[in-house]
């Protein structure tokens, strides 16, 4: 007998897409950029000679507003030159961060959202399949080509109970973090259902969509319900909703069951959002700073919870408190209702509606110190502070603690505060700049810093090339090349970017650039590239040689962005073969074209005198992308 159909095929099939296919050619209604990624993909749009752009589309600028020097500045120009000339919405520096602003005035039930960053999936909040990719599959989709994805397997996360007073979604997804770490929900979607999802505002169903990125998940989703119709409500889009819920005989690939009831404070140790313990367990440690904000926690609920409890009290005097709104609407509302006054009242400091911090713009905490966020990326160096030690937790966690002067239980606050949906949210169109009228006559502004786009190259059925580096497990994008305002300020100029190629990794890897050879090749450990799905991760290294990664595992935008650029991404068939191979080695690989067919390639570690195998497991389409040296190549034969 037929089986009902879940949430992530319902999508599918409205999209006319199979989902029982090996790859999903997904055609997006919507997609999103954010100025940290954005460069390249309007100078990608430019290369491949697109004038106008198919799916709708929002621009947003929300990563770097601090524009120190004039290289941001000038990125900024370029991409709202771009966006009126290609046909793409322009949300101005200061409007908020893009997955806010995206759920407040664009997100819908039960349509596709690609975005160029790797929490995108926030959107699936409200009932929409949304999904991060690199900025060249993004470009790719604005231009109309489909954007191609390994078929998920999908896993229904039952939700009974309801969450007790101080528990909140962030705990929530800390607790999937403990239990599953973050490749748990590699190739997966996540697909939350049962009676305790009626329980959740749709605040916390974004955190937990949010955060989901960091279990490595292709997605995660949630019904649209009620509670999607008054949040859409309230922002006068009630026009938007409708109600779309898995059917209730859905079968999934896997199962979970979660008593909400059950879930207490949480808190992710450093430095991975999966080092995961019980906030009563590391009670009193001293902190010097606290920030609440980031894509993760900075709705309306979540800083009215935070001014409530700050009301008559006073932020710790060892404590620095900062404070970023997602969205201007959002810091217009808590102005309206007065609880900004309380915020700056108690000793808060109020940033403006970007990033900031949780990309390590800003608010760097001193050398050594103990730094709580409730962002969704604690990796080591991420908030501009090397030694820095930050742990990621609630905003109620926050609040306590910032109160406290150490990390605290917020139980120990009282009475949870109530804090109802406001009726109506005050209007932000003007921060939004629509398509030009006449794209002929937009002026296109590229200042000294915007240089092109390197190019892979073809692959080479021989290649002789030495391990230029070696890594641990878990390597991020953020080891790979830093974010943070330096390195921001360079996202348009991957020539000045190559310095800080693997400088986390390897400091004296620079020095090393120029005694390699024209290609060479890195070997990784279990899930290389977590994290932000910039490709600069990509490009720079490629640009300087790097031409094959061998890991135990990779990260799916990362292996994605790897294939995009031509650079081959394979896997150690046998993982002790790992402990096999060392930096300084000289692989040999021979008749590379036709062993990739096969899916299996041996190399010969001439250096060792052994040979390996490795899985070479692609589908048609990244095989060809790889002959041609990348997608960019790719498409302009095409």
């Amino acid at each position: 007998m037929r089986m009902g159909s879940n949430l992530f095929q319902k999508i599918c099939t409205r999209h006319n897409i199979n989902y029982k296919d090996r790859v999903l050619p997904i055609i997006p209604d919507q997609v999103l950029t954010q100025d940290a990624t954005a460069t390249p993909i309007y100078l990608q749009l430019e290369a491949i000679g697109i004038r106008t752009i198919k799916p709708f589309t929002v621009s947003y600028v929300d990563h770097n507003t601090v524009q120190v020097g004039y290289r941001n500045a000038d990125d900024h120009l370029y991409l709202k030159g771009m966006a009126g000339k290609l046909g793409a919405v322009y949300s101005k520096p200061g409007n908020g961060i893009c997955h806010q602003v995206h759920l407040e005035n664009f997100a819908r039930p039960g349509q596709i959202l690609l975005g160029a960053d790797s929490h995108t999936s926030m959107a699936g909040a409200m009932g929409m399949l949304s999904i991060g990719a690199g900025g060249l599959d993004i470009a790719t989709a604005m231009a109309g080509e489909p954007f191609f994805v390994t078929t998920p397997k999908v896993v229904g996360v039952r939700l009974e109970g309801a969450l007790p007073p101080w528990s909140a979604g962030k705990d929530v997804i800390l607790y999937l973090l403990q239990q599953l770490s973050v490749k748990g929900g590699v190739g997966k979607v996540f697909e939350f259902h049962g009676p305790g999802v009626a329980s959740l505002s749709v605040s916390d169903r974004a955190t937990i969509c949010n955060m989901g990125a960091e279990l490595g998940a292709t997605s995660s989703m949630f019904p649209s319900d009620g509670n999607t119709g008054r949040f859409l409500k309230s922002f006068d889009r009630h026009h938007d909703w409708e109600p779309l819920e898995a059917d209730t005989d859905a079968e999934y690939d896997e199962s979970i069951t979660i008593d909400l009831s059950g879930i207490e404070p949480l808190i992710a140790l450093p430095h991975s959002p999966d080092n995961v313990k019980k906030v009563s367990d590391v009670e009193g440690l001293p902190l010097s700073q606290v920030g609440i904000g980031s894509c993760t926690n900075a709705s309306y609920k979540d800083l009215a919870i935070v001014a409530h409890m700050l009301d008559g009290r006073d932020v710790h005097r060892d404590v620095d408190l900062v404070v970023s709104p997602g969205s201007r609407r959002t810091l217009l509302k808590i102005v309206e209702t007065g609880y900004l006054q309380k915020l700056i009242t108690a000793g808060a400091r109020i940033l403006e509606n970007t990033c900031g911090p949780c990309n390590g713009i800003g608010q760097a905490p001193a050398s050594g110190g103990n730094s709580l966020r409730t962002y969704n990326r604690n990796f080591a160096g991420r908030s501009g502070t090397l030694d820095a030690n930050v742990y990621l937790a609630s905003p109620e966690t926050a609040v306590s603690s910032a109160i406290f002067g150490c990390i605290t239980d917020p139980r120990k606050l009282g009475e949870y505060p109530s804090i109802p949906i406001p009726e109506s949210f005050p209007d932000n169109s003007n921060m939004f700049i629509p398509p030009a009228t006449d794209p002929e006559g937009v002026k296109i502004v590229k200042g000294p810093n915007i240089k092109p786009i390197p190019l892979g190259t073809p692959l080479e059925t021989q290649m002789a090339c030495p391990v230029a580096l070696k890594t641990a497990d878990n390597i991020t994008t953020d080891h790979i090349m830093p974010g943070g305002a330096e390195m921001l300020a360079l996202r348009s100029n991957i020539p000045a970017s190559i310095p800080y190629v693997f400088n986390r990794i390897d400091p004296e890897f620079a020095n090393t650039i120029d005694s390699l050879p024209h290609q060479w090749i890195v070997v990784g450990g279990d899930n290389f590239g977590q994290g932000s799905s910039r490709e600069h991760a990509v490009m720079a290294p490629m640009s300087i040689g790097m031409k094959v990664v061998i890991a135990k595992s990779f990260a799916r935008i990362y292996r994605q962005n790897l294939i995009n650029y031509g650079v081959v991404p394979l896997t150690f068939r046998n993982p002790e073969d790992y402990d096999m191979i060392e930096k300084g080695d000289l692989v040999v690989m021979e008749d590379l074209i036709n062993q990739m067919k096969t899916g299996k390639i041996i190399l010969f570690n001439q250096t060792k005198d052994c040979r390996f195998e490795t899985d070479a497991d692609f589908a048609d389409r990244e095989q060809a992308l790889i002959l041609a040296g990348g997608l960019l190549n790719y498409v302009r034969s095409k």
